[in-house]
């Protein structure tokens, strides 16, 4: 059940230079590309890797693909599993279509894994507390999948490296903090070290030498934790101490240390810096130490660090220093502004640290010197042209699984891999191998960036639940975004670009009163902010001819079970977003509530047609709702869902509704279930036509959209909850990415062509 790209389909496929012209030209925002805009990365496959576990990912278990190395050839995977103890193996001779070869049980933890030869070498973590460590570098035959050596480390062993030439390997041991002692304050001994080891001769005659690291930062230096290490082609290894915010260079041959030096602070400006469900990027912030994470050099004189943070710091950025230990480029605040601009912001980090680079790998790919880096929290990778490498340019934004960690290039197969550490099937995450592959196919993604606001940052945007298209201009569609955002707004998308453009943001706003004057009980207090934006869950969203909208928001709580937090309503708002009226249903029918309500609106021959998302207390279907404009009313028609199907079990119910004319509509039906759990995601359409309050609609089948889902080359996205009919006939449909919250932030805006 592996998930393949099988085709591009307009929507999800975009010219490169479209994608960058069409996001500004600055140091803090996407610009043209040095390197040849006619190849890109696109996402060919993804390989979760609970399948080692059964073929159908049937299971409750974590298991997690943290970092990944390649053997020799480029055709097997081979990655840590830290939650479960052990080591994965992947062939990937067919890169579309991965397999599973299995797992190694290991003695303990495995940390990171790099590959010399015939050999991974597997940093394992055999620490009973964090006082009394120990650790092992276990060298594991990669074609039999056996252990032929293991050699005691004498710690916490966190990241290996192998040099170019196959003559060192590089193991970092972090002796990690107590996070729980002292709130983690430091310092904590043991003291971290580096351990090299010379790879002469058999796994068995390979001897170490031990590099201490005490005494070398300026912050703790008595507990050095060095966290990530790379080599270059002159045996020289890069240490990043995140904890120590300072970078150490190491002559393997010898064990000198080199260089060592701060990896010092960023001056931040446009960020947002406020757990507040907006994303203001207005904000400041001084002197925020790096405190990188990954590292990896770009040649022998220049390398990359990747400033995730972890105890004081963390500049949501990446770094080139030299080896003088000067900062040749600092990404600033781009990071951040890009994940606005894609919709992968995650604003529920903005109080910590933003995006949080993880990690960075290099590959010269033709004669296309590449830099990738892995952001954590927005769940992407970034592409960056390194022709200059003291001037990166962005190339692309490659979407990952939830929590990419691991990246590796394969230059020698154009394969780009990254290995999202996250896996909660509750949560409908599965963590797996990503796989791209640089060809001269158009990039695929994003498939909707934004335009700046008057300020110059991007308008952000995400959580899109729901789509409405112009009666009068097939090149625009509306969208509105849910709860998971405060200041709700409705956003104008250019479709006729690719990928598609949001041109304009409109504050819904209740300058009328209207939802304050609603009885009381029915919205929470805090609904209207004080500059009159409103904090609702719009679902769904209809534009009428005369420039006015309707929108649904979907209620909050049970009438049953208790407390009801918020009722349906259904809101009308001027061209500009001002709250017209509301419109609540009868007090029968809210006594029947539950959290499932209104999720999505149409209008036909003026009356409103709302699809409620599952069926109400003591109903076997769910309802439509019909409320006609002129007298009213409210009539209801029940609409019968399929039963579940997927192997998690969970539920069916409605998504959107959009008019297609004549009395019919269209509907998406969809289970609450993502990636192997996947079973139901369809369209479907009915004719209300003739039928009588309460009567029960036929149903006919006009798309299982599973397939288009899986043509994206990722694992099937949970939320499809938008669709609109343009006036050429072109059905556009959209996910919600749930504001990038247990989310990988991916949203993808899919034209399944004409389907009538």
């Amino acid at each position: 059940m592996q998930f393949t790209k099988t085709a591009l389909s307009w929507g999800i496929a975009l010219a490169a230079p479209l994608f960058l012209a069409a996001c500004g030209g600055d140091d803090n925002k996407i610009q043209t590309a040095q390197s040849n805009l006619t190849k890109n990365f696109n996402r060919v496959a993804v390989y979760p890797v609970c399948m080692q576990i059964n073929l159908s990912c049937n299971s409750d278990v974590t298991t997690a693909a943290e970092i990944v190395a390649a053997s020799t050839d480029g055709m097997t995977l081979v990655y840590t599993d830290s939650p479960q103890g052990q080591l994965g193996f992947v062939d990937i001779s067919d890169p579309a279509t991965p397999v599973g070869l299995g797992v190694l049980p290991l003695v303990g933890e495995p940390t990171s894994v790099a590959v010399k030869g015939d050999y991974a070498l597997v940093g394992v973590n055999t620490s009973t507390d964090f006082v009394s460590v120990s650790g092992l570098l276990v060298v594991v035959d990669i074609a039999t999948r056996s252990i032929v050596h293991s050699i005691d480390v004498g710690g916490q062993p966190d990241s290996v490296a192998v040099s170019p030439d196959g003559a060192y390997a590089a193991v970092v041991i972090e002796n990690e903090r107590d996070e729980d002692l002292n709130d983690g304050a430091l310092p904590q001994l043991p003291a971290g070290k580096l351990v090299i080891v010379t790879l002469n001769g058999a796994p068995a005659d390979w001897a170490t030498n031990t590099v201490e690291l005490t005494g070398l930062a300026d912050l703790y230096p008595s507990d050095p934790e060095p966290e990530f290490v790379d080599i270059n082609t002159d045996n020289i290894a890069v240490v990043s101490m995140q904890e120590n915010n300072h970078i150490v260079l190491v002559n393997l041959s010898d064990g000198s240390i080199v260089e060592h030096f701060s990896a010092g602070s960023v001056d931040l400006t446009g960020i947002d810096t406020g757990k507040d469900g907006v994303i203001n990027q207005n904000a400041s912030l001084d002197a925020v130490l790096r405190e990188p994470d990954g590292v990896s050099w770009l040649s022998t004189e220049y390398f990359v660090t990747a400033n995730e943070g972890d105890l004081d710091g963390g500049s949501r950025s990446f770094s080139v220093f030299n080896t003088s230990g000067e900062v040749v480029y600092e990404a600033g605040n781009s990071l951040d502004q890009l994940t606005a601009r894609i919709g992968h912001y995650p604003e529920a980090r903005s109080g910590k640290k933003g995006n949080e680079p993880e990690n960075a790998e290099f590959g010269v790919f033709g004669e296309d010197q590449l830099l990738f880096v892995n952001s954590e929290r927005a769940s992407v990778v970034f592409v960056y042209d390194v022709s200059d490498f003291t001037k990166p340019v962005i190339k692309q934004v490659l979407p990952a699984g939830v929590g990419p960690e691991g990246a590796l290039a394969i230059p020698s197969r154009n394969l780009l891999i990254s290995a999202s550490e996250e896996d909660d099937r509750s949560a409908v995450i599965r963590s797996g191998l990503n796989i791209y592959q640089y060809g001269n196919a158009p990039a695929s993604y994003p498939t909707i960036v934004s335009n700046d606001r008057n300020d110059g940052s991007p308008i952000s945007w995400g959580a899109l639940s729901g789509l409405s298209s112009d009666p009068s201009d097939n090149t625009l569609v509306y969208a509105v975004d849910d709860s998971y955002y405060k200041k709700n707004r409705i956003f104008t998308l250019d479709v006729s670009k690719q990928p598609a453009e949001i041109i304009a943001e409109t504050r819904i706003v209740d300058t009328n009163y209207v939802l304050a004057n609603l009885p009381v009980g029915a919205l929470p207090a805090d609904t209207v902010n004080y500059d009159n934006t409103v904090n609702i869950d719009p679902e769904g969203i209809a534009r009428l001819a005369d420039g006015s909208f309707w929108i649904v928001s979907e209620g909050k709580g049970n009438a049953i079970d208790g407390p009801v937090i918020s009722t349906n309503l259904l809101i009308q708002t001027d061209a500009g977003g001002v709250i017209q009226q509301a419109v609540t249903l009868s007090a029968a029918i809210n006594l029947m509530q539950r959290n499932n309500g209104f999720e999505g609106v149409a209008e036909y021959d003026g009356k409103l047609y709302v699809a409620f998302q599952r069926a109400w207390q003591g109903e076997v279907n769910v309802r439509i709702g019909i409320y006609d404009i002129a007298t009213e009313n409210w009539s209801f028609v029940f609409y019968p869902l399929d039963a579940p199907e997927s192997q998690n079990g969970g539920w069916v119910g409605l998504s959107e509704i959009s008019a297609l004319g004549n009395g019919e509509f269209l509907v998406i039906e969809r289970d609450n279930q993502g990636g192997p759990d996947t079973a139901i995601k369809r369209l479907y359409k009915f004719d209300v036509s003739g039928l009588a309050d309460g009567a029960l609609l036929n149903k006919t089948l006009v798309r299982d959209v599973l397939d288009d889902l899986r043509g994206t080359g990722g694992m099937v996205t949970e939320k499809i909850e938008g669709i609109a009919i343009l006036e050429s006939g072109n059905v556009i449909m959209v996910n919600d990415n749930d504001g990038v919250e247990d989310s990988n932030g991916e949203t993808q805006l899919i034209n399944l062509g004409k389907l009538f």
